[in-house]
């Protein structure tokens, strides 16, 4: 029976498999995508109740231009390369709120919120674009579903053949509040691993290359970060250290400039 249901659980496992946008890497999808949107909507709406938004129009401004002519350039990736159906699940809306931690997040569909104390260190559009560009491309990437499908196997495990897949919403829900809510174990949002963080950063060049924007920009922004002291030590933290991000951001700038020229 234990055979017979983990047989069952693999083919569960590899008819929910997916492949990246741009990178074309294998992952697991359990939720629809629908469901992660729904799921990341009901955290992102409740953040945005009892947030303050900036009151500095010039920035917010900034943002909002950054975001929507990056979010057109992903759009513009996504329809020339046969993944338009992925717009449908994708409605981009850009925020700055009053906080000083030097951060910002993306929520399934594209909900992203920058912070203040994130302008204190890109100062500049192109800066900017090396973070939204980054978010953009955990929403392009699925990064959320991908963490969602393994919360769920790793808390279910065979049950998801029974009770979680009778009662998936409820399931769906329990594992959306791990990941995304604001009670999670690291803050708003349980951090993406290494792989994923890698992974955006490459993307996110790739969306800023088509946009306009200097992608060398990204070289300077995170050797400010890094400088800044807003780093965390690589051991304590799933996110790459700002050494290794840096040298793989450099490696990888021409390979994205040559993809989005095929777009020009």
């Amino acid at each position: 029976m234990k055979r017979f249901l983990a047989a069952v659980l693999a083919a569960m496992v590899l008819a929910g498999c997916g492949n990246v946008p741009l990178t074309g890497r294998k992952q697991v999808l359990l939720v629809s995508d629908q469901e992660v949107y729904q799921a990341g909507l009901v955290q992102y709406d409740e953040y945005i109740k009892g947030a303050t938004l900036s009151t500095d129009s010039g920035k917010t401004k900034m943002v909002r231009s950054v975001g929507q002519k990056l979010a057109a350039a992903t759009e513009k990736y996504l329809k020339a390369n046969g993944f338009a159906s992925e717009l449908d699940n994708l409605a981009w809306e850009f925020n700055l709120v009053r906080d000083t931690q030097v951060n910002a997040f993306c929520m399934p569909g594209g909900k992203i919120v920058v912070y203040e104390g994130l302008l204190t260190v890109a100062q500049t559009e192109d800066e900017l674009a090396v973070v939204l560009g980054h978010e953009i491309a955990h929403a392009v990437a699925k990064h959320s579903n991908e963490r969602m499908s393994q919360q769920i196997l790793a808390q279910y495990g065979a049950a998801i053949l029974s009770n979680v897949l009778s009662e998936k919403s409820a399931a769906v829900q329990t594992v959306a509040t791990t990941v995304f809510g604001l009670g999670a174990q690291y803050g708003l949002m349980l951090p993406y691993s290494r792989k994923h963080e890698y992974e955006a950063d490459y993307m996110g060049l790739v969306f800023m290359e088509i946009a306009g924007y200097d992608t060398d920009s990204a070289v300077e922004f995170w050797t400010k970060m890094s400088s800044s002291g807003s780093s965390v030590p690589e051991f304590l933290s799933t996110h790459p250290s700002d050494s290794k991000r840096i040298a793989q951001i450099r490696q990888r700038i021409p390979e994205a400039q040559s993809v989005a020229a095929s777009l020009k």
